[in-house]
């Protein structure tokens, strides 16, 4: 149960975004970072001392190899991440690790939630981060919002009956997007 400080740095901060392929880092503590995965997994960084963090969004384990660079796969998202940590004043030897995400989606996104949490397991042992907590696996997304500056870190499961996109509201004029 988060204690009333970490509430307060998770409900009164401004909020950013990180989607699919992309990384944040920051040591502002009125940050708090979010994002929504489903077989996507995120990678949360913090150093306690520095109280310097961020977070990833990656889509999936391995590039398609051709060698190039890409923001979709995993060894390029916690390569950045680490990197901008290290030039905001981070320690490797001190960094804290969680991990989210990484569900068995339906159809053919099924393995890759499994295939996406072996690797940022193995990355992670490989480069002997710390893994304080994770959440992976399962078959339901999630929501995560995240204070980089503590390492403070709230999960909410995604409600498994979702409307379908292509209800509209009652009383919605044809045509517009809902926005929710």
């Amino acid at each position: 149960m988060p204690d009333a400080q970490t509430r307060d740095d998770l409900d009164n901060a401004r909020t950013h975004l990180v989607v699919q392929g992309e990384y944040e880092v920051t040591d502002d503590p009125g940050v708090v970072l979010s994002t929504l995965l489903g077989s996507c997994v995120a990678t949360c960084l913090c150093d306690p001392v520095a109280r310097v963090g961020g977070m990833n969004h990656f889509l999936l384990a391995e590039g398609d190899g051709s060698g190039r660079f890409d923001e979709r796969y995993g060894t390029y998202a916690m390569e950045v991440l680490i990197n901008a940590l290290l030039k905001r004043g981070a320690r490797k030897s001190r960094l804290e690790a969680k991990l989210f995400g990484g569900a068995a989606m339906a159809g053919r996104m099924a393995r890759i939630g499994e295939s996406n949490c072996a690797f940022a397991l193995n990355f992670l042992e490989t480069e002997a981060i710390r893994l304080v907590s994770s959440s992976l696996g399962g078959e339901r997304a999630r929501r995560i919002r995240y204070v980089p500056t503590t390492g403070h870190a709230r999960l909410l499961f995604v409600r498994d009956e979702l409307p379908p996109l292509s209800a509209a509201p009652a009383g919605a004029p044809q045509g517009d997007v809902t926005l929710f």
